[in-house]
């Protein structure tokens, strides 16, 4: 394997453990400090996309899969205060959100590919982001999907809460998806510049 791609899969699990680590642990009322590891994976992707083609980008996208199982397996296996720190449904979410957004991400990207930089990355990336949250949330806390873990009580998601504290009265799961997609919105920006930086200097080794 290219070695630029081994250091690509390295990243991505790197951001992936991290994610899974910091999400552990609350940033004020609406969101985890992973929030703010995890989105730099559209980064990974989309490095990898616009260097070694789609091909590598979706073996880095399943490598990070890989290590994202693993990592809720454990998760599974540790009890915190409340229960396992990972639930099945919250394994779920992560999985099917983190693999359908990635290869979404890598599928837009290699569409916009040949129009101006920052394009495609911008455009992949928000795509990504967008689902990934929708998804996760969705699977994780929705009370119409409670059939999937009948036993897991998530009733403190679905406390009707202003949203953001200052909306519409809704779910407090969906306050909790807004803040991480509005994070997620302004990291994709902010990794343009990394990205066009890092997306040069790789073109030039392997050139």
């Amino acid at each position: 394997m290219n070695r630029g791609i081994i250091i690509g899969v390295i990243a991505m699990a790197a951001i992936v453990v991290a994610s899974n680590i910091l999400v552990q642990f609350l940033l004020g009322d609406w969101l985890t400090w992973g929030a703010f590891t995890y989105p730099f994976a559209f980064l990974v992707t989309d490095l990898m996309n616009r260097v070694y083609g789609t091909s590598a980008a979706r073996k880095v996208v399943f490598a990070g899969f890989i290590v994202g199982i693993i990592c809720s397996f454990i998760g599974t296996q540790i009890i915190g205060e409340f229960g396992p720190l990972v639930t099945l449904r919250i394994a779920i979410g992560s999985g099917t959100a983190f693999l359908v957004a990635q290869l979404i991400d890598v599928l837009v990207f290699d569409r916009l590919r040949s129009g101006k930089w920052w394009r495609a990355p911008l455009a992949s990336t928000l795509i990504g982001s967008s689902l990934d949250t929708a998804i996760f949330f969705t699977i994780a806390f929705s009370a119409g999907l409670a059939f999937i873990e009948p036993a897991n009580d998530v009733s403190w998601a679905n406390e009707m809460v202003p949203l953001l504290g200052a909306g519409a009265m809704l779910p407090l799961w969906v306050s909790l998806a807004i803040a991480d997609w509005g994070v997620k919105l302004v990291l994709a920006l902010v990794a343009l510049i990394p990205f066009r930086v890092l997306a040069q200097q790789l073109t030039l080794r392997t050139a």
